[in-house]
């Protein structure tokens, strides 16, 4: 049985692995979140069994300890939890309902085409493949959004983050993680039930835009009105105190209403985005960042059984997920960015590619709901994975020639406007 001793060493493993594999991945022109995926996993009880639960195999030999697994596994749950709720909390201070508002027709157009398009080459390849109705809608979800954090990362180093595409990409991302996070609570709520049905899904869809709404308006209003009153409070830096409230109130209630618990948190950061500056509410957010979503991926990677991939079926499932990955963003994406010219259509559609964390909290959240098993939980990060390490030397070529941007356009907007042009690595 784990002892709280054990526990925190757990923790100090995996926040260290996390860091160093972070560091090194940087160095090598990666992104961090690869590095902690891969320390996950080599850490992990399908590797070197230094971090997270027990195999199936392991669990079998663990007579009368079935609860302390449970408790330990709850501790895990707990941990990367909080890991998300943060994570999902910071893109939402990045995302002003303003900016939303205002992108264009053509950002909207390219958003809607990056979540069809992936989705029906997704759910039509599981569904081809005979597997379960609720497990094509999971890997066609998760196949859905783009990961902006990354996307934004690679253009503020390439010297292009205020260029034409970029503009789109990024608007287009905005839209596109919010619709993702509407399928993403239909399928959930569906895995929950474990039925399918239109009425089912035009409930739970209406029910997620409508909470969608009122929280983004009625929460912007009042924090616009009432955020004068939040320096008057005797409470230690009270802005952030009680924007990380309103995350955790959100993200409870909104699974009260039976929607996914990051629409909250997400719904709470976009609420104070227009005060993020203010307060520097990202600045004092970024050390429970900084500890906690590492611990996410980490914690996310040791879930994955590597040794899958030694079954030659399994690896060309993963790979054909992947490439109709890519491609449901490359043409979907460049369909909807009709009438440039044919190489920035393509740069939008690929700077759309990527799916990082997005893609690891839609295949967690259906392994926390038994709806997808362990060989499709691996192929989905595998998808995430894979989709991230492509996108970098892609864009780099299809820039190749261009001088870089490196002052903001008049009509760019201020959430993306950041003193040294560059974005915070989400």
């Amino acid at each position: 049985m784990h002892t709280a001793a054990e526990v925190l060493a757990d923790v100090f493993l995996m926040f260290l692995s996390a860091k160093l594999a972070g560091e090194l991945f940087e160095r090598l022109k990666q992104p961090a979140v690869v590095g902690e995926l891969l320390a996950g996993m080599l850490l992990g009880p399908f590797a070197l069994g230094w971090i997270g639960l027990p195999s199936a195999e392991m669990v079998a030999t663990f007579h009368g300890q079935a609860e302390a697994i449970e408790v330990l596994a709850s501790i895990y749950e707990v941990i990367a939890e909080l890991g998300v709720l943060i994570l999902l909390f910071l893109v939402g201070l990045e995302t002003r309902l303003s900016d939303i508002l205002r992108v264009g027709v053509r950002a909207g157009a390219v958003a809607m085409a990056g979540v069809v398009v992936p989705f029906i080459l997704g759910y039509a390849l599981m569904a081809a493949l005979g597997h379960p109705t609720l497990e094509a809608l999971f890997v066609g979800t998760a196949m859905v959004a783009t990961s902006v954090g990354i996307t934004a990362r690679v253009l503020a180093d390439l010297g292009h983050l205020h260029s034409d595409e970029a503009r789109i990409i990024l608007g287009a991302a905005v839209i596109d993680d919010i619709l993702a996070m509407i399928a993403l609570a239909i399928v959930s709520a569906l895995g929950e039930s474990g039925q399918v049905s239109v009425p089912a899904i035009a409930l739970v869809a209406a029910q997620a835009i409508a909470f969608t709404a009122f929280v983004a308006l009625a929460g912007r209003h009042a924090v616009q009105r009432w955020s004068i009153h939040l320096e008057r409070l005797r409470i230690r830096n009270a802005p952030f105190v009680v924007a990380v409230l309103l995350m955790l109130g959100l993200a409870a209630l909104s699974a009260q209403v039976g929607l996914a618990a990051i629409i909250g948190a997400f719904l709470a950061g976009m609420v104070f985005a227009e005060l993020r500056e203010q307060y520097q509410l990202e600045h004092q957010a970024l050390p429970l960042y900084e500890l906690l979503v590492p611990l996410f991926f980490v914690i996310t990677g040791s879930r994955v059984d590597w040794r899958l991939f030694l079954d030659g079926s399994l690896l060309g499932l993963a790979l054909a997920v992947t490439g109709l990955a890519i491609v449901g963003k490359v043409f979907g994406c460049g369909a909807g960015a009709w009438g440039m010219s044919r190489r920035s259509a393509l740069i939008v559609g690929v700077g759309m590619a990527p799916r990082g964390e997005v893609g690891l909290i839609v295949a967690n959240a259906g392994k926390s709901l038994g709806a997808i098993p362990d060989p499709i939980f691996s192929v989905v990060v595998i998808m995430s994975v894979l989709t991230t390490l492509v996108v970098p030397p892609i864009l780099t070529v299809l820039y190749r020639g261009r001088a870089a941007i490196l002052t903001p356009a008049p009509e760019t907007t201020a959430e993306y406007a950041v003193p040294d042009g560059r974005l915070p690595d989400l």
